[in-house]
């Protein structure tokens, strides 16, 4: 019976395991694998649906007039889809009144240059303010009156006795008139 030959250094060599790759800037290999790039890039799921196939027999579903019914506009070639037809109904901007400009009270509510104001009556400012007291947006939210964020306006309902330096976005007449005879002033925030 022949004995084994002992190993060579060469044989030995072969038979150490590799040592393990690194990339150049010292990261895994397993962390290269991972790195996001064009290859790797797809849509979410559910993001992206097959396109509806029409025209392909009865048992698809969508054969014969392929989805679009019969007869009429919409079943043949070349119609478009006018988003305010109502099939022959009057169309709702046909429908809707007239405005005839902005000085009609009708036509406040659908016109795009209406003012929003909230509006406080001189009657409001002699129950919550006392006499000498400084009138402003910032006060008149503090004591519960107008707490939105919309210019303020000052209204001539009720009476004022009281001294008060009243500062807001506007006034009516009958509310300035209101507040000087009481020895106040009005003032106009600009803007």
């Amino acid at each position: 019976m022949a004995e084994p030959k002992p190993e060579t250094e060469e044989a030995k060599e072969t038979k150490k395991p590799a040592a393990s790759a690194k990339p150049a800037d010292g990261r895994d290999a397993s962390a290269n694998a991972e790195r996001i790039g064009l290859h790797n890039l797809s849509p979410a799921d559910g993001s992206r649906s097959n396109r509806k196939r029409v025209g392909r027999g009865p048992g698809s579903g969508h054969g014969k007039t392929s989805g679009r019914g019969h007869k009429g506009a919409g079943q043949r070639a070349g119609r478009k889809h006018n988003v305010a037809y109502e099939g022959g109904q009057t169309p709702i901007q046909m429908r809707m009144r007239k405005l005839r400009g902005p000085h009609m009270k009708k036509s406040m509510p659908f016109e795009k240059f209406r003012t929003h104001t909230q509006q406080v009556n001189v009657s409001d400012l002699e129950e919550r303010f006392a006499a000498g007291s400084e009138v402003n947006p910032e006060t008149l939210k503090a004591n519960g009156l107008a707490k939105r964020p919309l210019p303020v306006k000052i209204l001539g309902n009720g009476e004022v006795t009281k001294s008060l330096k009243v500062t807001a976005h506007g006034f009516s007449a009958s509310a300035r008139e209101k507040i000087e005879g009481a020895g106040g002033s009005c003032e106009t925030i600009e803007g």
